[in-house]
């Protein structure tokens, strides 16, 4: 039986006003600019032009995890279609760089595109040599998560250990900090339980941020919670998650993102229980309110919201429950980033390989379903930065050359007509950067 589309939605639908109004408010002053493009052929004005102007990729990062490429065997059509899915709506892809899965021996990594394979963990040089590809920007998760440290780490040397963690930060970074913008330093520290006497020591999240500016001084530093302690367990500056990163900066850590995950691993006759805080507006809003004060960047680091099945009623209110999510997040100016977690049914940690014995609850908590056709949600979630908040502007260039737009940051194809020739060049409008001199 699905969910009851009245009781799960309500909260958003009383709230739709607020919604509404914060984004289109956030929308104007935050993700959209007005750009002034000269257009010139050798140094000379372009009068009376026509100018399209096409965004083709957002300064907004919207993606998700890319931990099955490559991990569909001689299946080459679902490799293709996870693929071709992937690119289609996503500029932003979360790599795996667990420890223990990334190195299980020690000094013979799995950097190489053509390392010997474990399930959910590709390589990194296959998933950037996609990402180069379809001009999707790379994420690294994550460079300590003491859960999942190689077996021939010792578990009760704190200096040895941190030793070995070093080395680990030297070696990704000298390999892949120029390839990779961001890096999730440290993961779910009030959540899971540290395998080592490191995970314990009273300074492990300052080392962890003091050894990761030392070696990615030019990269966006990000630290991660999960669900419980992002959102569920909010109580203001008295949160366990605020707690901690405002004691991290006091003592000097350099911390340029935020990051929450939001999870929704709830069974079904759970959902309108467990989900009373987590969808509503009024509570997401005023948890990342308080977390402004800051002044940091956020990101939606890992989201999953389950269908519970393939019914189409199941899935359509899957695809209405992100589209609410999606409005509440784009419409904060703190948030750069929201990443859904697994694209795909039956391929997430706890139902590996379409084993449904985990439950409803993680089995059907993808965009794809588990034959890789797309769900509502899938094309939801592409149609917003595709179709809802995309921009496509026309106009003609005045006796100076120059022509005003008004739309969303990010990489623009500009094509100009004139003389009935067309000339198409790429433009990057960005924040702060408003003025563009196009020389055909």
């Amino acid at each position: 039986m699905a969910s009851d589309r009245r009781i799960i939605l309500k909260q958003f639908e009383d709230n739709a006003e607020l919604i509404e109004s914060r984004l289109n408010d956030t929308i104007e002053k935050v993700r959209k600019g007005n750009f002034d493009l000269e257009i010139t052929i050798d140094g000379k004005a372009v009068c009376d032009a026509k100018i399209t102007a096409t965004l083709l990729n957002h300064d907004f990062r919207h993606g998700a995890n890319i931990f099955m490429l490559g991990e569909f065997g001689e299946d080459e059509a679902a490799e293709q279609n996870y693929r071709e899915r992937f690119a289609e709506a996503f500029n932003l892809a979360t790599l795996p760089f667990y420890w223990s899965d990334l190195e299980p021996e020690q000094n013979k990594p799995r950097f190489d595109k053509d390392s010997p394979k474990i399930y959910r963990r590709p390589a990194p040089d296959l998933c950037l040599e996609f990402c180069k590809e379809h001009n999707i920007e790379p994420k690294a998760h994550i460079l300590t998560y003491d859960y999942w440290v190689p077996k021939w780490v010792p578990t009760d040397d704190v200096d040895e250990i941190k030793g070995l963690y070093e080395i680990r930060y030297k070696q990704l970074a000298d390999r892949y900090a120029q390839q990779i913008k961001g890096w999730e330093v440290i993961n779910e520290t009030l959540f899971t339980h540290g395998d080592t006497a490191f995970y314990y020591d009273d300074n492990y999240v300052e080392w962890c941020f003091e050894k990761a500016e030392e070696y990615f001084p030019n990269n966006t530093l990000i630290i991660n919670e999960a669900t419980e302690s992002a959102w569920s367990r909010f109580i203001g500056n008295r949160s366990q998650y605020f707690m901690q990163i405002e004691r991290a900066i006091a003592n000097g850590s350099r911390i340029d993102c935020i990051g929450f995950q939001y999870h929704q691993f709830h069974k079904r006759e759970l959902e309108e229980e467990k989900t009373k805080f987590t969808y509503n507006p009024l509570n997401l809003y005023a948890n990342m309110d308080k977390y402004a004060q800051f002044q940091k960047h956020f990101q939606l680091t890992e989201l999953t919201i389950p269908a519970y099945s393939n019914d189409e009623e199941d899935e359509a209110i899957q695809a209405e429950i992100l589209t609410w999510l999606y409005k509440v997040w784009f419409s904060h100016p703190n948030m750069e980033a929201i990443i859904y977690w697994n694209l795909i049914d039956g391929y997430a940690a706890f139902a590996p390989k379409g084993d449904m014995t985990a439950g409803e609850n993680y089995y059907f908590g993808g965009l794809l379903r588990f034959d890789g056709s797309p769900k509502p949600s899938y094309f939801a979630i592409r149609d917003l930065f595709k179709k809802t908040w995309h921009t496509r502007f026309e106009g003609k260039t005045n006796g100076d050359g120059r022509v005003n737009l008004r739309g969303f940051y990010g990489e623009y194809d500009v094509t100009v007509e004139v003389d009935g020739k067309v000339y198409s060049v790429k433009a990057d409008l960005h924040k702060g950067r408003n003025k563009l001199k196009i020389e055909l």
